[in-house]
């Protein structure tokens, strides 16, 4: 086995049984490449490892000096440790079976300070400028301002004007401002520019240095489309963590922890993240080496320490040494659900409601409404029986809770959407599709009515808006709708309870794909006044309507096992019920 090869392998085993302390996204992405090596070609698994391939970007490296410190000094060449080896052979190791071209065209590096992110990048760089087999290669570095932008091509020409043969048998011209290839027509050059002066491009390789200082994506988006004419192009985004959780980067890096929790497949991307898990201690030193891949070689110890106490003294220090040293992103929202728990109380039996039919089991609905770009979702929930097998061997039952969700979405949206999976999810049955521009909600109203009919249906939790005209034709019929106000203080108890379910396996849901999407794009927003919780999302895009309405009827449901009384109760018989209130105020407006 090729060296850099057993390197990689041995890195991976170490994440694999815990020798190397690593957080859950680089344990996932460590997990993923080995899910992949164990797989065997096929029409819907093109690719294969190639080991020559994968050897020889990591041999290019190790030809390269290094150019700042002590081995600088010392006229060291580049020695790849075993994280670095994993990351190259990946993503310059897999081909397509047939083509022979790269399977990955995009990287996403988040790796803190100090741990020689930019001199990787620059390497990489030089290897694609010259060793590629690539005519006419544009090379480019990309940042928001000139200076960043040179790091990585300042390092890239301080290492090609310290290795001779470089010059002398791959033809590389050294200038101030560009490293060019004469006989390929090639060339490599820093660029700092709003994304309108960067038309005209041709891109082989690109390193977005500092992804999260991107204010906009214009530079991210004309870097990407300029890469259409070539076939085996790479965009290379590096950074650090930051605090801007609407920009590019934040993107980038939720699409990859989608990819990494199988929520999507996106073959094409490679990426890892290394930081601390959330229960962390940002300042134990297990923390450290856990965030910091180079811990002990390039991060090192007493600096650690030394920036640790300043962010324990300083409370303005303490941000940056989150984000910084340790790739922590800091704002006042998180991520609500561990995807993988979620993935594990998956039960597509519950896609057949009609199994629970007829059985007098009380239901709870959630209602969450929209007419045109977003979905109109339908959640059920119950409380039902299943056997567990005990200590002696005795199936015992025990109580679990079940989720059923009814997505809706009209064409138009689904056309005009840019996610590339809502398609393919409308045609496996995922989404409702209903005719036009506009959400049918006759659709949602038939699927109500037949649930109705079936179980014992309690409480209909409905979000009033763009939807009282609708509400008040059901509860004509008869249906049990009740008005929900959007509040932390009624959201809080359902966000607690339900990912306390789903940690405890207490919780089973249908594995509506789109509803898992959904999920992993909701995110809680903590009152630092009175430790109440918020669902929202990040961008626009990152629909939530699914858990918005499962959130709804199990709040409800939390609610009457509270309290012992339903909304349509009559407690009194002098007073009107909440239902009797509910109709008379749909009736005025």
């Amino acid at each position: 086995m090729p060296a850099p090869i057993a390197r990689a392998a041995d890195y991976m085993a170490a994440v694999a049984d815990g020798r190397v302390p690593a957080c859950k996204w680089t344990r996932l992405a460590v997990q993923r490449q080995l899910d992949d090596l164990s797989r065997t070609p096929s029409p819907t698994w093109p690719w294969v490892f190639d080991e020559a391939r994968a050897t020889r970007i990591c041999e290019f490296l190790e030809l390269l000096p290094h150019i700042k410190g002590k081995w600088a000094r010392e006229r060291r060449l580049i020695e790849l440790d075993g994280w670095q080896c994993w990351i190259l052979t990946t993503i310059f190791g897999w081909v397509h079976a047939t083509t022979g071209l790269r399977r990955f065209r995009e990287v996403y590096l988040e790796v803190p300070r100090k741990n020689a992110k930019s001199t990787l990048s620059s390497g990489v760089a030089l290897y694609m400028l010259t060793a590629d087999g690539e005519q006419g290669a544009e090379i480019y570095s990309a940042a928001t301002t000139r200076d960043q932008a040179r790091i990585v091509f300042d390092d890239a020409k301080a290492m090609a004007e310290r290795t001779p043969d470089m010059r002398t048998y791959l033809g590389v011209a050294i200038l101030q401002h560009a490293i060019t290839v004469a006989y390929t027509a090639s060339k490599f050059v820093p660029l700092a520019a709003e994304g309108s002066t960067l038309d005209g491009l041709n891109v082989h390789f690109a390193v977005l240095d500092e992804l999260h200082a991107h204010k906009t994506r214009a530079v991210y988006d004309v870097i990407d489309t300029a890469r259409g004419a070539r076939e085996q192009s790479i965009l290379w985004n590096i950074t650090t963590a930051g605090t801007d959780r609407s920009g590019i980067c934040y993107e980038r890096r939720t699409h990859l922890t989608k990819v990494l929790d199988r929520v999507i497949d996106d073959p094409s991307l490679f990426g890892v993240i290394y930081t601390i898990d959330d229960t962390d201690d940002p300042f134990a030193e297990s923390s450290w080496a856990k965030a910091n891949p180079n811990w002990g070689v390039s991060v090192l110890r007493d600096d650690m320490e030394a920036a640790a106490r300043k962010a324990e003294a300083m409370p303005s220090a303490l941000n940056n040494f989150l984000t910084k040293r340790l790739n922590v992103w800091v704002s006042g929202e998180s991520p609500w659900m561990d995807m993988r728990a979620w993935d594990r109380c998956a039960d597509p039996a519950l896609r057949d409601l009609s199994a629970f039919a007829g059985q007098g089991i009380k239901v709870w609905c959630g209602l969450d409404l929209a007419q045109k770009k977003d979905f109109a979702a339908l959640a059920v929930v119950f409380e039902y029986d299943f056997l567990v097998q005990g200590p002696d061997g005795v199936y015992v039952p025990q109580r679990k809770w079940a989720v059923c969700t009814r997505l809706y979405l009209n064409e138009l949206a689904i056309q005009e959407s840019g996610n590339a999976h809502l398609s393919g999810w409308a045609r496996q049955g995922y989404v409702k599709v209903t005719d036009g521009d506009i959400t049918d909600f006759d659709v949602v109203a038939d699927d109500l009515r037949a649930i109705c009919r079936d179980f014992d249906v309690q409480e209909i939790a409905f979000d009033p808006a763009l939807s009282m005209y609708f509400a008040g034709k059901l509860i004509e019929e008869g249906l049990p709708l009740v008005e929900i106000t959007q509040r932390a203080m009624f959201f809080t108890p359902p966000l607690i309870q339900v990912e306390n379910l789903v940690l405890e396996k207490k919780l089973a849901h249908d594995g509506n794909q789109v509803m898992t999407w959904m999920v992993s794009n909701l995110v809680v927003k903590v009152s630092k006044f009175n430790e109440l919780r918020s669902p929202t999302k990040e961008r626009p895009e990152n629909k939530i309507d699914g858990p918005m309405a499962m959130l709804m009827a199990v709040g409800r449901a939390l609610a009457v096992q509270t309290s012992g009384r339903s909304f349509w109760d009559v407690e009194d018989p002098d007073k009107p019920s909440g239902a009797a209130l509910l109709a008379e105020t749909l009736e005025q407006a």
